[in-house]
């Protein structure tokens, strides 16, 4: 035995020595680089892009400006102050420089344009801009910037010993809060022109609006904006584009979209763009108005004079993002949101079929092209997102910001999915199981439902379904109705019905799962956020099979939402008035009206200057069920808004979130 045991340890000892694969864990999460913003450069030899991830010893994000060869020699990073961050980055037209946005040395944290040359040296700020950048743009000839810039907040008093006193906020507008600002006030951001040679700035358009999105046209003489003016513009999601001349300054713009829904919105990230002849802009199109987020969008082009808009995409009904404009201006590329997907696709600037340029089981995202050079984020469900080329018609990585940290983890994989839920509707979405899990194994599971509630789950890679993977959870994550990427009539199939048939698909999926052997239907949890927080909501009020919950940012009584979070415009249209609606309200609030029906342990976690989904909508749902005596909980994080950014509690959050499973599913 004793000799046995010896050659078997020098067996043993000749194998090469590798780590053992672990499962992802909370910790993780701050590992994570996101991989965003690429530019490429005007000759295509080179794309910037930003680099976001977590200093942890600080306790706070951070992101840095890379640039990336489109060889693939490798990426080098061009900015990396400690405790600063930099975010926007965008060529000069000659490839000269970079712009990007920073609040670097600014003690009120206002964020400045920097320039950084590329041939070597320090980036220097832009000077003579009163107020924070928000954006900009480069003119093609080189010699002006287009920036939107926010007011400079109001100076604040100072006591006798120089301590500051806070200005009072004035409000008299509509809508008066947003998440990660708070209260706004009288500040507005507005477009600025800016001459680099002299230093000198000036208001592009007249009147007291908000302005976004400046792109300049190919001779750079004119610069297109986003803005809702006119009456009770702040009342509707009315986003109209515009054209301001350069030797006009101040003058009211010309306004070229005139559809009464969204043209542009801003909240959607895609900049209209000038064709290369300069005749034409392209743009993104809001749906039915009336259906707010449910509607899927268009691509659109309209006369950069004036003129009729033509809807390229019509009849398409699938989401669309990120148009750009072929090089002969023939053409256009756009980003396509389809059923689990997010596809880069093209079509005639005249119109005709959607041909798909490149798509699969994968998401695409974040598209720059200059001629026939493209490059994309890309991510798969085992993959975080990372700078991709589009060379030949295939896709090339061009960084691996991620590979490091990856090393020795075992990352599930997500399958698509499809069943029938209770009125027989066909529903889709994705079943993540642990890798370590045994073929006919049944398994602790999670519903997990997304937010929005107007999103999809997709091909991308997602933290929060690996760490639940590898906390030895099967993760389900369905698109009920409610969801994007199937088309309209199905994404608005909740509309002024929250927590109705989206119940019924999600809890068919548990079904499905159970039915095929993956999920223990004796050891089953929930939870999600924001509306996924709410989904968990409606789904323990209208269900008593979940040993445990956790509801994230979330409201069950959306009559507490009126006036007290930033969602006003949508109440209005999809909910109507409280007083006028009384009826649609009370539907939707039924997990606050009937917590008695609610059995099953529910943890609340929200971030105390969330404005999206306030702190309070969180607190009284904890009251309710703290009143029957339903064991709950109650965890408010300091200084977070919707979206946490603090890495402690961002991990401190995920710990909670799986203790709290742990203590009901053994």
């Amino acid at each position: 035995m004793r000799l046995l045991l010896t050659a078997t340890a020098l067996v043993l000892s000749l194998q090469p020595l590798t780590a053992l694969a672990r499962p992802v864990a909370p910790e993780d999460q701050v590992k994570e680089i996101t991989v965003a913003e690429p530019d490429l450069s005007p000759s295509g030899d080179a794309a910037v892009y930003t680099v976001i991830g977590s200093d942890v010893d600080a306790d706070e994000p951070v992101s840095h400006i890379w640039l990336a060869p489109w060889d693939g020699s490798g990426p080098r990073q061009l900015t990396s102050r400690k405790g600063e961050s930099e975010s926007s980055p965008k060529f000069s037209p000659d490839g000269k420089q970079v712009g990007f946005l920073s609040s670097r040395n600014d003690e009120k944290e206002q964020s400045r344009l920097w320039l950084l040359p590329m041939a070597g040296g320090e980036a220097k700020p832009v000077d003579g801009i009163e107020g924070s950048v928000e954006d900009f743009a480069w003119s093609p000839d080189g010699k002006r910037l287009a920036l939107i810039v926010a007011d400079k907040p109001e100076e604040p008093k100072k006591t006798a010993d120089g301590e500051e006193i806070p200005s009072p906020i004035v409000i008299d507008r509509y809508q008066f809060k947003s998440d990660g600002i708070g209260y706004l006030g009288k500040e507005r951001s507005r477009l600025w022109l800016y001459d680099i040679a002299t230093g000198k700035a000036q208001r592009m358009a007249d009147g007291d609006y908000d302005e976004a999105f400046p792109a300049w046209s190919p001779d750079s003489t004119r610069v297109s904006f986003v803005s809702r003016r006119g009456p009770d513009a702040e009342r509707s999601h009315d986003y109209n584009i515009y054209v301001a001349r350069v030797d006009a300054p101040g003058v009211a713009p010309l306004q070229l979209t005139t559809y009464e829904g969204a043209d542009a919105d801003p909240d959607f990230g895609s900049y209209p763009v000038w064709s290369p002849d300069g005749s034409k802009i392209a743009y993104v199109r809001g749906g039915d108005p009336t259906l707010l987020w449910y509607a899927a969008s268009d691509l659109a082009v309209v006369p950069s004079t004036g003129g009729e808009a033509v809807i390229l995409t019509k009849g398409q009904d699938r989401n669309v993002y990120s148009p750009e404009w072929t090089a002969d201006g023939k053409g256009l590329r756009f980003l396509l949101e389809d059923d689990g997907q997010m596809k880069l696709a093209s079509i005639a600037a005249s119109g005709g079929k959607v041909s798909i340029v490149s798509g699969g089981e994968f998401v695409l995202r974040s598209l720059s092209s200059t001629g026939s050079r493209t490059v994309v984020t890309y991510s798969t469900p085992t993959k975080p997102y990372e700078l991709y080329a589009l060379d030949a018609g295939k896709l090339r990585p061009l960084s691996s910001h991620n590979a490091e940290w990856m090393k020795g983890i075992d990352f599930a994989d997500a399958k698509f999915t499809s069943y029938k839920s209770k009125d027989g509707t066909e529903v889709h979405g994705f079943v993540m199981v642990p890798v370590a899990a045994k073929p006919g194994e049944k398994l602790k599971t999670i519903l997990h439902p997304h937010g929005g509630p107007a999103a999809q789950y997709d091909y991308g890679f997602d933290m929060w379904q690996q760490v639940f993977a590898g906390a030895g959870f099967a993760v389900l994550t369905p698109n009920p109705r409610g969801s994007t990427g199937r088309g309209t009539a199905y994404a608005s199939g909740i509309n002024a019905a929250w927590g109705s048939v989206d119940v019924e698909d999600d809890l068919a999926a548990v079904d499905d799962a159970v039915a095929r052997g993956i999920a223990d239907p004796d050891r089953l949890v929930v939870g999600g956020w924001s509306y996924g927080g709410m989904s968990t909501n409606y789904l323990v009020t209208s269900d008593h099979r979940f040993k445990a919950a956790m509801s994230g940012a979330s409201i069950g009584n959306v009559l507490l939402g009126y006036g007290t979070d930033q969602y006003v415009v949508e109440y209005d249209v999809e909910l109507g008035k409280p007083w006028e609606n009384t009826d649609v309200w009370i539907r939707n609030s039924y997990p606050f009206l009937h917590a008695d029906r609610i059995t099953t342990p529910t943890m609340f976690m929200v971030g105390s200057a969330d404005v999206n989904v306030p702190t309070w909508a969180s607190e009284q749902m904890y009251q309710a069920l703290k009143s029957r005596r339903v064991d709950t909980e109650l965890v408010v994080y300091p200084d977070q808004t919707h979206g946490f950014t603090r890495p402690s509690y961002i991990v401190d959050r995920m710990e909670r979130w799986l203790a709290w499973y742990a203590k009901y599913v053994k």
